[in-house]
């Protein structure tokens, strides 16, 4: 058996190509498809089938362009009602490539719908020897609960489901099963997941803290307490991929755009998308511009900070940054860039537009900062247990996601120093742009951020009274 996962660190999805005997069958794919082809290719299989775990809300799936360019045939759950033709498939259903058996397994929890698939290499063993898992089951986590409310479930129902999905099949499973989960760390679908990006059976039940001992009405209240806000455009992209997206050939490329086509667009409400890193972005940016830069998880932050169907214009360093931007915006379903700053920023300072800066300093000109000034406030801009694990003494919590909306009730001046922090500097910078939208006009970025901030040694806050 041929087995293969593709691990897209951005969105934190993994996707994979399983094949025997020159078929091949490939499992959550990501928009953009040659990937999948060329290995195929490469390898003298054919893509028989495209399987979907899920409904996916994080990303917008290449499933029907993966069928469209192979031939293959897109499998999905019965009860997850794609409009397009696909195989829907139920509890014990199994398909065939070479050798393989992939047999289906129910397991809602996440999403309604969602399915795991055991994959049995006939070969070496009738027992399966690997398990998908989608969404169900992560490495150190499970999938959150509370995204199916629109599909009349509440999040305690849906959590009961998962606990036995949990208990009722995936953990019947032998402990030396392989578990090949659709997300890793950084993926909004789960609170704790880890780096690892496989596991088995065994091991999750010793160190998952989702898979200990416990009640289901226990496990219920876990898993629908402090849940993370979802992000907007989590139902969106869900339905997107309900109905399956258009081939990423057919999106128009972003043109080359003068300054003053860009000023008359910004008058017209368009959102300036700056990809640069946090450093250039500092040095001097197009007023009113967000910063998401591309060297971080960019894609799930710019759905999670534009709408979807906002007009962008996206400022970069090179037109290959510009390509490679609407790919990755593509993959959340962001389809909506009119054009690019053709020159960057050089073109916009020889044209002589004002442009704006935000000021970057190190976590040592930051603690001289909080000791020399009296009236000064330092914004912590990532996830509740972050902030809670240990923060810079007397930060104001607001995770970036939440930012935009409570930007009016947080205590902060807008005349006034406001240093804002993240873990590395880079949710920070997208912060300060937002903050210099509303109106904040001495803004810093405090670069290495809370990660750079504790290993210089200063002293950090933890929610309780306790310092360390």
């Amino acid at each position: 058996m041929y087995f293969k996962q593709f691990y897209l660190a951005c969105l934190a999805h993994a996707s994979y190509l399983i094949g025997s005997q020159g078929e091949a069958v490939v499992v959550d794919p990501q928009r953009d498809v040659d990937q999948y082809i060329k290995e195929a290719e490469a390898n003298d299989l054919q893509i028989k089938y495209v399987i979907e775990t899920h409904l996916h809300a994080d990303f917008v799936s290449g499933h029907r362009e993966l069928a469209a360019r192979t031939g293959a045939e897109i499998v999905f759950s019965e009860k997850a009602g794609a409009t397009f033709p696909h195989r829907a498939v139920r509890e014990g259903a199994e398909l065939m490539i070479g050798k393989v058996v992939l047999r289906i397994i129910e397991t809602p929890g996440h999403t309604p719908e969602g399915i795991s698939v055991l994959v049995i290499d006939t070969e070496v063993s009738p027992q399966p020897q690997k398990v998908l898992t989608g969404d169900t089951l992560f490495i150190g986590d499970v999938g959150r609960p509370d995204l199916a409310g629109g599909k009349g479930y509440t999040p305690q129902m849906m959590a009961g489901m998962m606990y036995d999905s949990l208990h009722q099949k995936l953990l019947q499973l032998s402990d030396d099963v392989e578990i090949h989960p659709a997300h890793g760390a950084g993926s909004m679908c789960g609170r704790n997941i880890s780096a690892e990006t496989s596991s088995t059976i065994g091991e999750q039940k010793i160190s998952n803290y989702a898979l200990k001992p416990m009640s289901k009405e226990e496990f219920i209240r876990m898993m629908t307490s402090e849940l993370p806000t979802a992000p907007a455009y989590f139902s969106e992209d869900a339905e997107i991929n309900r109905d399956g997206a258009v081939p990423l050939a057919a999106l128009p490329k972003a043109a080359a755009l003068s300054p003053l086509e860009v000023t008359d667009l910004i008058s017209h409400g368009n959102v300036v998308l700056d990809v640069r890193s946090a450093a250039e972005f500092g040095a001097a940016h197009v007023p009113g511009s967000i910063n998401i830069g591309l060297g971080g998880q960019f894609a799930s932050w710019a759905a999670s900070l534009i709408s979807l169907q906002s007009p962008i214009v996206i400022v970069a360093d090179s037109e290959a940054q510009v390509e490679e931007a609407q790919t990755r915006l593509a993959r959340v379903g962001i389809e909506s860039a009119r054009g690019y700053l053709g020159g960057g920023m050089n073109a916009w300072i020889e044209a002589g537009l004002e442009a704006t800066a935000v000021p970057q300093i190190t976590v040592d000109q930051l603690n001289d900062l909080i000791a020399s000034q009296t009236d000064f406030r330092v914004l912590d801009v990532r996830r509740p247990p972050e902030y809670t694990s240990g923060h810079v003494p007397g930060a104001i919590p607001e995770p970036l996601s939440t930012l935009q909306a409570r930007v009016p009730v947080l205590d902060l001046e807008p005349s006034k120093i406001t240093a804002v922090i993240c873990a590395s500097g880079y949710r920070s910078s997208a912060a300060t742009s937002i903050l210099q939208q509303h109106g904040f006009a001495n803004i810093v970025n405090v670069t290495g951020g809370t990660n750079a901030w504790i290993n210089a040694g200063y002293e950090v806050e933890i929610p309780g009274g306790n310092e360390k």
